[in-house]
């Protein structure tokens, strides 16, 4: 007899309009927004699904669909013969309904129809704005032993990382007997905390208090999901889970590794800057889990003299005499002569200017794609196919920590140039 192999469907949450990470959501969704010069949010999740043996995967999506659509159809292409696929289900309207999805349940409950057409036992839930690296078929296999209806993982964090998660309380066996929501109150807090005699028997290593934080990541068998759905309730953090710990049987997944939510640009940043360190907490490199994305052909990068102290430098870039640290380079970047960039994150261009273009920009008094030359960047995130003219400063010292200026913003004291967006030369922002 063959062995048993769980049978899964993923589904990936594309998130609400991203306004934390705007204006990187302007023209996106928030799965679209680039990530470490060359890769997209939602390619984690989706790397994560494939790595685990997990190749049907549906992602929700409602806002700015377009660019993401294109990513998933140029990216993730299995052979018809592996029945794997990868799918959007962005929000329509129906005849049973004609309203945007109202939170995660409520996207999975209008959605029901066509996760049941395929055969699984097991529906995986996860969220689309997570970095981390995680081998699914552990929380399916505890899943299944425990003979859990519901499983959702969780990460111990301190006592200041816990009032801004939703928290988990469980007994011996890993149940769940409590959940709550974003808990600000002391006496609330030192309820939740994880008794030290279970430190041993949950691999936390450390002497502080910890607390088990959902990691918006769920397991759900067939029937109870379509049981849980069964109503209006829009979310599954807010509603669902709360409810179904007093019903069903739900447990918790104990996860130990890096984990970062980059839904907020300060996340976003810094999580992306992490990549350039010397010890990345995230490792790219890591070839027995790849992280997958679409490939796109483009030329070596090509170096003309710049110095640079730990930067990660994307594929069809063409630098010049810069000095660049703690950055990230894009694809397809030019970055000019004499140009400084420190703690930079450029998203690079969607294409290579044409000469005909440059010389028509020229001669409107427009700069080039890229960056010119004689810039100073600290600070600042450039989305894609920005333009920065020569001789410009960009640095958020001594501004506010959030102020919209006319072709810039600044959100967590970071600026961000948006895409398309223009700085004329001679600029000091």
């Amino acid at each position: 007899m063959a062995p048993h192999v769980p049978n899964v469907l993923a589904v990936v949450m594309g998130g609400g309009q991203g306004t934390r990470l705007w204006p990187l959501t302007q023209d996106r969704s928030k799965p679209a927004v680039p990530l470490a010069g060359k890769y997209r949010i939602v390619d984690i999740p989706i790397s994560n699904c494939i790595n685990s043996g997990y190749r049907r995967v549906y992602l929700l999506t409602q806002f700015n669909t377009a660019s993401l659509h294109r990513h998933i159809s140029q990216s993730y292409k299995f052979d018809h013969f592996s029945g794997g696929f990868v799918e959007l289900l962005a929000a329509e309207q129906t005849m049973h309904s004609t309203s945007w999805y109202q939170g995660t349940a409520d996207a999975v409950r209008k959605n029901l129809a066509h996760l049941l057409n395929h055969d699984w036992e097991y529906c995986l839930i996860l969220s689309g704005d997570q970095l981390y690296r995680m081998d699914f078929r552990r929380i399916i296999a505890q899943h299944a032993e425990s003979q859990a209806d519901l499983t959702i993982a969780t990460i111990p964090v301190p006592r200041e990382s816990a009032q801004a998660l939703g928290i988990l309380q469980i007994n011996n066996d890993r149940r769940i007997v409590r959940f709550v929501e974003k808990p600000k109150d002391p006496g609330v807090l030192d309820s939740l905390r994880i008794p030290r005699e279970s430190y041993e028997n949950l691999d936390i290593e450390g002497d502080e208090d910890f607390y088990l934080a959902s990691m918006g990541i769920y397991v759900f068998n067939r029937s109870v999901m379509v049981k849980l759905l069964d109503n209006d309730f829009t979310d599954f953090g807010k509603h669902i889970i709360p409810g179904a710990i007093t019903t069903h049987r739900v447990f918790s997944y104990v996860y130990q590794g890096y984990w970062e939510d980059i839904g907020t640009i300060k996340s976003f940043f810094e999580a992306n800057l992490d990549g350039a360190e010397e010890l990345p907490k995230f490792n790219f490199f890591d070839m027995s889990s790849p992280i997958y994305t679409r490939p796109r052909f483009l030329p070596g990068s090509k170096i003309n003299g710049a110095s640079i102290d730990h930067g990660i430098v994307s594929d069809g870039c063409i630098i010049s005499h810069a000095h660049i640290s703690h950055s990230v380079i894009g694809i397809r970047s030019f970055v000019g002569l004499g140009t400084n960039l420190h703690r930079v994150i450029m998203m690079g261009a969607d294409y290579y200017e044409s000469q005909a273009s440059m010389l028509e920009n020229l001669n409107a008094g427009r700069p080039r794609m890229g960056i010119g030359q004689h810039c100073r960047i600290e600070n600042t995130i450039l989305d894609k196919n920005a333009r920065i003219g020569d001789n410009c400063v960009i640095s958020p010292a001594g501004k506010p920590e959030n102020f919209d200026g006319p072709n810039y913003v600044i959100r967590d004291g970071i600026v961000i140039i948006p895409k398309n967006g223009i700085i004329p030369h001679g600029t000091v922002i």
